[in-house]
């Protein structure tokens, strides 16, 4: 199966204030890493020093940066069509969500499933879900850095070890009646043709 792993980095945790400072998305295929894309964002406000202190992501480290807007339509075409997971994924969902309306950005064109959802299905009993304790028990490399790269990395390997439990592997349609959610669907974007989505 190939399937897109993504994640944010934020200045907090409203998406309806705060803003996107990191992105970054991983393609994968049966296993193995194809390509992987990763963008700091450039934002018009000083980051608070609480999110500075999950992610050490910087004022300095931003300047020079693209801005959300040139980097959605990138994303877009990065992710094209394909299967898309994140991890506690409608928290990164809402920020992308408010930022392709904002923007009038073209949007991924994928379903996105929560990783920690089909964890709680796949590998039941656990402590909590959280992604650093997930990988410990699946023996996953993981960084305790909060950078959307490395985050997004060890979601996609963790997808990976779900879909070696799943006996139905390859059927998308199994996978999403197994996580008992529907699926996250992006809107489409009124650059695609679509009525302004205000």
């Amino acid at each position: 199966m190939e399937f897109i792993s993504f994640d944010l980095e934020t200045t907090g945790i409203l998406s309806h204030d705060d803003h996107i400072v990191e992105i970054a998305a991983i393609r994968f295929k049966n296993g193995e890493v194809l390509d992987s894309y990763h963008r700091l964002v450039s934002i018009d406000s000083p980051i608070p020093e609480q999110a500075i202190a999950i992610h050490g992501i910087t004022d300095e480290m931003l300047e020079g940066q693209a801005s959300i807007d040139k980097i959605l339509p990138e994303f877009a075409e990065f992710c094209g069509d394909k299967l898309m997971i994140a991890h506690n994924a409608i928290f990164d969902f809402q920020f992308l969500v408010r930022a392709i309306q904002e923007c009038q950005q073209p949007s991924p064109k994928g379903f996105v499933l929560d990783t920690c959802n089909l964890s709680r299905k796949t590998f039941p009993g656990l402590v909590n879900y959280k992604l650093s304790t997930l990988c410990k028990y699946l023996k996953i490399a993981f960084k305790e850095s909060h950078r959307a790269e490395a985050d997004a990395m060890s979601c996609g390997n963790l997808f990976v070890k779900i879909l070696e439990k799943l006996p139905f592997s390859d059927d998308l349609e199994e996978i999403i009646k197994f996580s008992g959610k529907a699926p996250l669907k992006f809107p489409r974007s009124f650059m695609e043709g679509q009525l302004p989505l205000f």
